[in-house]
């Protein structure tokens, strides 16, 4: 029986480091403001908001008005969140173009806010004009490890579940794309996914 065909990666610890400390040790001088406002004010959780659809002109003004003296820091975190994103994981563009050389069709289903994403893909688009379609859970109103997400984009990228290897670095997420019958990697850095594409099959 063949083995997949394409790889669909996810883009948040794949691709790419993403880390808000990166821009707020800039903002915040000291650590242990620097710990309360991102454990306290701006957390991930907050953030994950973006990620399901919510517009960041929302989500900022209902933070601010609970954290008023906060104000200037929570609003930076979408005009400057690329600045969250130090740049890409080791060794991942070269093995992202290694497939695309190899004539591997390459997809990503992110759960990355509508606003935040298009200046980010812009800003890289030397790794991400290597794939054919990019799903983003803002856009869609859909985050992993929710099963619609993953044939929402099976459907669009015309590919059968079997046909593709999903590569993502949350248990939660791989475990999701398995239960819908697609090959599902844990990814912890680049060469053991490099290793472990080449078991499936593909010639990299």
């Amino acid at each position: 029986m063949p083995g997949p065909a394409s790889v669909v990666f996810d883009v948040g610890h794949v691709l790419y480091d993403w880390d808000p400390r990166v821009l707020y040790q800039r903002l915040i001088p000291d650590d242990e403001a620097l710990d309360v406002f991102l454990g306290e004010i701006c957390t991930r959780e907050w953030h994950f908001q973006h990620d399901r659809g919510r517009d960041f002109a929302e989500t900022s003004a209902e933070l601010i008005a609970r954290h008023p003296d906060h104000a200037d820091l929570i609003a930076a975190w979408g005009p400057r969140f690329a600045e969250q994103i130090p740049g890409p994981m080791p060794g991942m563009p070269a093995l992202v173009a290694d497939l695309d050389s190899a004539g591997v069709p390459l997809y990503a289903i992110t759960n990355f806010s509508h606003e935040f994403f298009p200046p980010f893909r812009v800003r890289e688009a030397a790794l991400f004009d290597r794939f054919r379609d990019i799903v983003v859970s803002g856009e869609e109103k859909l985050m992993k490890p929710d099963a619609a997400i993953y044939r929402l984009a099976l459907d669009r990228f015309g590919i059968a579940a079997a046909d593709a290897v999903f590569v993502d670095d949350r248990q939660a997420n791989v475990d999701g794309a398995a239960a819908v019958g697609m090959h599902a990697l844990l990814f912890t850095d680049a060469d053991r996914l490099r290793g472990d594409l080449r078991t499936l099959g593909f010639a990299i």
